[in-house]
């Protein structure tokens, strides 16, 4: 497989130690979780999550039991838990964002996204089904294409006021890392100030 220009997402170890960790906890690992989560456990998965905890699972522990036990093909079903198979499905992840109707948007994603990654050596980009966040310590920058004619540039810029095409999004008062917006709908939006924006929200994540 070439080298992606994508990189594991930091919930591929969180879930990978999760799960490592399984048997230590509780005594079980999660092929047992799921062996008696599949025998005896309801068939709902949010029904499944409250017996599992019932059972002693913590929160966390419980989601990822009752997904995975739940689905019908157990054995392909959660690549994106390892490495190699989250940078496969991050491929994926993209190509279906600019399917269809929004496949015009691509060039416009990939010239943003390249301004991200060319902001330092330790930007990273690690699909979502929906948004690609940009990553240094935290998330400072995520790409969307919120409609079939827009992307939305989201930084994380702190309380710093909204003005002109920088559109405050509500996020500071709620605590949420992405702060503004800017829309993106042509190469003329890739001027001086997004580029300005942009290199703040990576310089206002550097420690």
């Amino acid at each position: 497989m070439a080298r992606s220009i994508y990189s594991v997402h930091p919930a591929v170890a969180y879930t990978q130690a999760i799960i490592s960790n399984l048997a230590a906890k509780t005594g079980r690992t999660l092929e047992a979780w799921l062996a008696h989560s599949r025998k005896l456990g309801p068939k709902d998965l949010k029904a499944l999550q409250a017996w599992l905890k019932q059972e002693g699972l913590g929160a966390t522990q419980a989601w990822i039991v009752a997904e995975r036990a739940l689905v019908p093909d157990p054995s392909h079903a959660f690549l994106e838990d390892t490495p190699e198979g989250y940078l496969a499905a991050a491929e994926g992840y993209v190509e279906a964002m600019f399917a269809g109707k929004k496949a015009p948007l691509k060039p416009l994603y990939e010239a943003l996204l390249n301004l991200g990654l060319a902001l330092g050596k330790d930007v990273k980009a690690s699909p979502c089904q929906t948004i690609v966040p940009l990553y240094r310590h935290h998330v400072f920058a995520q790409i969307k294409p919120t409609t079939q004619t827009r992307i939305d540039l989201g930084l994380a810029l702190g309380d710093l006021p909204g003005k002109g095409r920088l559109i405050e999004t509500g996020g500071f008062a709620k605590k949420d890392r992405i702060t503004h917006r800017l829309e993106v709908k042509s190469s003329n939006d890739l001027d001086e100030k997004l580029k300005g924006w942009l290199a703040q929200a990576y310089a206002m994540d550097g420690t």
